[in-house]
């Protein structure tokens, strides 16, 4: 018998520790440490802006290494985990640094899938920000990568692990208002241009701090511009999707959730400003079908962003939110945002009682994940790759559907659609240097 006791089998141990602790079993010392070598070691790959509070979350761990293309925001974030060693390229980072448990990354979403898939190669269990990919293709590698090497994944849609939407799971599913037949998710923000506005044509000098050819990454190489950072590439196709890809993972996330939701069949863009090959649009509207297949049911999801708002909420006389789900049954309606649930027509639910809970308080977005890779449990992260992947691709259908101009019909196991233009787009060729 081979007397190796992995890393992995110290973490676990740790964990049976605490168990056997709490029913006041002796347990060995070593086991009950809490010292630093009983941590995971984590690296991190983008540390500030949104990324600042998945770094935080997890600074109860072992950092060992820290990776941004800016090093000034790299050197503030450093001062929470001064041991970390500093890296402005996440493929540097990963070929220097040993003894990595996981990964977690907060980049602009066109270099979500690079620093994942190879980390995940390595048998690195990931965190990574919604949505989980810029294409679609980058997002069924991370699935089946994920798979393949039997990881801990966590995609960060972090209101997932909120108790409001539990509750409305679980009176969705109890069927409160009847068989869901259409389904409206909205968001008042503006990711996006005008139809008619252009790359910019200025070429200012690139930041001494900056890495610029680190931040392009995959993407096609263009001049520094600040238009781009930190925060704007979301309006730009070459590196987000807009309103959509920034929050249809949070929102429609509920839906997909409530109702078990996994591969649509066909996207259709209702309403949309003219097509901007490099920007993204504002005020959008798309219908996405879901067809019953055993598992999920049939349902149409409407999503609109920006000024947009689905027609049924005057018609119901349904108050006006900034963003929301709102699930449309046979017997009533019910709204839902990340912290209020409200039944419609109000007075027929006046009496209403909600059903026992029966889906389990969450430990924490990010905690669940820790905790899954010491338990090395993939299954206790409710937004894993495989969930959060078809998800991601759901959503990337249908900006493909309003940048080709062309209704879609997905066929998610052979991964195309009715549309050549669309089939062309399902994967982002990478820049040389780069790849997945």
């Amino acid at each position: 018998m081979s007397s190796r006791f992995s890393r992995r089998d110290f973490l676990k141990a740790g964990t049976t520790a605490a168990a056997l602790s709490a029913v006041s079993v002796s347990v060995p010392a070593y086991c009950q440490d809490k010292a630093p070598s009983s941590k995971l070691n984590l690296v991190i790959v983008g540390p500030a802006g949104r990324g600042a509070a998945n770094y935080h979350a997890v600074l109860s761990e072992n950092i060992l290494a820290l990776c941004d293309i800016d090093m000034n925001r790299l050197n503030n974030a450093a001062k929470a985990a001064p041991q970390a060693q500093k890296f402005q390229d996440y493929r540097k980072m990963l070929e220097t640094v040993k003894d990595i448990d996981g990964i977690v990354v907060s980049t602009p979403d066109h270099t979500h899938a690079g620093p994942s898939v190879m980390a995940m190669r390595m048998g690195i269990h990931c965190y990574c920000e919604k949505p989980l990919t810029h294409d679609i293709r980058e997002a069924r590698v991370m699935q089946e990568v994920a798979a393949e090497k039997d990881l801990v994944t966590q995609m960060g849609t972090q209101i997932h692990a909120e108790d409001n939407y539990r509750r409305v799971v679980e009176m969705v599913q109890s069927g409160v208002v009847g068989k869901v037949h259409d389904v409206y998710v909205w968001c008042g923000k503006g990711w996006g241009f005008p139809s008619d506005a252009k790359r910019p044509t200025d070429t200012p000098p690139v930041p001494a701090h900056l890495d610029w050819d680190c931040w392009i990454g995959p993407a096609a190489m263009r001049p520094y511009n600040p238009c781009y950072l930190p925060a704007q590439w979301r309006k730009w196709w070459a590196f987000g999707n807009g309103t959509l890809g920034d929050m249809a993972a949070h929102i429609m996330d509920l839906a997909f959730w409530a109702l078990k939701l996994k591969d649509c069949k066909t996207i259709k863009v209702v309403d949309g400003p003219a097509v901007n090959p490099e920007c993204c649009p504002l005020n959008l509207e798309i219908d996405y079908t879901f067809e019953d297949d055993g598992e999920q049911p049939a349902v149409n999801l409407h999503w609109l962003d920006g000024g947009k708002r689905p027609d049924i909420l005057k018609q119901k006389n349904i108050p006006d939110r900034f963003m929301g789900v709102l699930f449309d049954g046979e017997k009533g309606q019910l709204f839902a945002d990340y912290t209020s649930r409200v039944l419609y027509p109000v007075e027929n639910y006046k009496d209403y009682k909600a059903p026992e809970p029966w889906i389990a308080k969450s430990l924490g977005h990010h905690q669940e994940w820790l905790q899954a890779i010491r338990d090395h449990k993939p299954e206790d992260c409710l937004c894993r790759f495989s969930y959060g992947g078809r998800l991601t691709e759901t959503i990337l259908l249908g900006a493909l559907a309003y940048r080709t101009g062309e209704s879609l019909v997905w066929d998610a196991k052979a991964m195309k659609t009715n549309s050549e233009a669309a089939n062309a787009m399902i994967e982002v060729p990478y820049r040389e240097g780069w790849t997945l």
